[in-house]
């Protein structure tokens, strides 16, 4: 079997990764058909207009590719915008969305960033229809986020967890005398780091280690004396930090699609065998 995967995907997210990686795995010949854009946003992706250039100079760069030797395409995370050069790649062959996220639910209900109901939500709805109804299958990476996909569109949705790489992450699990907490994240409220701050003050004899950068910085900016941040920790390294972690933590926000996902970070704690605390969801709980 041959595989094209296709679109503007975050090449090192572990989510395609992972996917490309399994797919090698099985035996399945993987050709990546890429134009960078999201790569090396370190806080995640940002609107302005230097990004919605580069989407437009690599989604014209797309709509000039063919794919000649693929059963089917897969177009990867996050690839919203990405449906219309596939459909003109693929010429008929099947096309699997990976999309992880909807848009509007992530900068709308989950991050805040623009008022539901607003131009830009309604937009962001309206790329998040289309790109779905293009596809031929979506797939989701809980059965929690497989429903709320379903209510978005009528092309089928399956799910694949995210699971963790197994080129770096596995059992070794020899944690620091001293007990350290280790919180890994890019700062959005799905995370939750306000939680773990609370937790970090309620208990001053813990170490908290929190490794990463974003939207919410600036809590961290009034963390107790016993919490650490490091802004970056190159991805071959957290498996390191894992290993020498007391327990990791998962993800504590309340939004709806906090209770509906599994991020990386748990999937590669328990990879690691460190003992994992994340907050009671429906996701967590499969």
């Amino acid at each position: 079997m041959k595989v094209a995967y296709f679109g503007t995907y975050e090449r090192e997210y572990p989510r395609n990764a992972q996917v490309i990686s399994c797919l090698r795995g099985a035996g399945v010949e993987v050709r990546e058909i890429h134009a960078p854009v999201w790569d090396g946003l370190r806080a995640g992706w940002t609107a302005g207009a230097g990004t919605a250039a580069r989407l437009a100079v690599a989604e014209a760069r797309l709509l000039t590719r063919r794919v000649d030797e693929a059963d089917v395409l897969i177009v990867g995370y996050p690839g919203h915008f990405d449906l219309p050069a596939a459909k003109r790649a693929a010429r008929g062959r099947p096309i699997v969305f990976n999309p992880l996220v909807s848009l509007a639910d992530t900068f709308v209900a989950d991050r805040g960033r623009f008022r539901s109901g607003s131009p830009v939500a309604r937009m962001l709805e309206i790329v998040d229809r289309r790109a779905f109804g293009a596809a031929d299958l979506i797939v989701a990476d809980t059965d929690a986020q497989a429903r709320f996909f379903a209510q978005l569109t009528d092309t089928p949705v399956d799910v694949c967890f995210v699971g963790a790489e197994d080129r770096l992450f596995a059992p070794a699990w020899r944690p620091d005398e001293a007990f350290t907490v280790l919180f890994v994240g890019k700062l959005i409220p799905l995370q939750g780091v306000d939680v773990v701050l609370e937790a970090a003050r309620l208990a001053p004899e813990l170490r908290f280690r929190v490794i990463g950068t974003g939207q919410l910085d600036s809590l961290l900016q009034r963390r107790p004396s016993n919490v650490e941040h490091v802004r970056w920790v190159d991805y071959e390294r957290l498996p390191d930090e894992l290993h020498r972690a007391a327990c990791a933590l998962g993800i504590f926000g309340t939004s709806s699609k906090a209770a509906r996902v599994i991020p990386n970070k748990a999937f590669q704690a328990l990879a690691c065998a460190t003992p994992l605390v994340t907050a009671d969801t429906p996701a967590a709980r499969a």
